[in-house]
């Protein structure tokens, strides 16, 4: 599985960004995808997660109401839409296959696109 993740870039705060993530292989085969994000010093974290089925949940308490999380099996691709954005969200966001929370658990990544949010 080899995946693209793109859709980064800087932003002011309040706006919106979309991240995409396409997948090598049909997204409508039965794995999870995840999307963390690593701030410098600090440990990558899972914001949100679909199954197959599109069942999504949102991890990460200080997105939770902004972000969302969906998939369109017809291309192959997850997104990740980023509303509302603060400074803090500034990181290195990554789109990963795997299961549960724990990054160890997850096989297959994204090279990372950088979200800037200036103040």
């Amino acid at each position: 599985v080899q995946l693209q993740a793109s859709g980064g870039g800087l932003v002011q705060a309040g706006g919106s960004l979309r991240l995409s993530c396409a997948a090598s292989v049909s997204t409508s085969t039965s794995f999870n995808m995840g999307w963390f994000r690593q701030a410098p010093g600090m440990e990558r974290e899972l914001l949100a997660s679909i199954n197959w089925s599109g069942s999504a949940t949102i991890w990460g308490d200080s997105v939770k109401g902004r972000f969302t999380i969906f998939r369109d099996n017809a291309k192959d691709t997850v997104y990740l839409q980023m509303n509302s954005l603060k400074p803090e969200d500034t990181a290195v966001y990554y789109c990963a296959v795997g299961r549960g929370i724990r990054p160890g658990n997850y096989d297959y990544w994204g090279q990372g696109t950088q979200v800037t949010v200036s103040s």
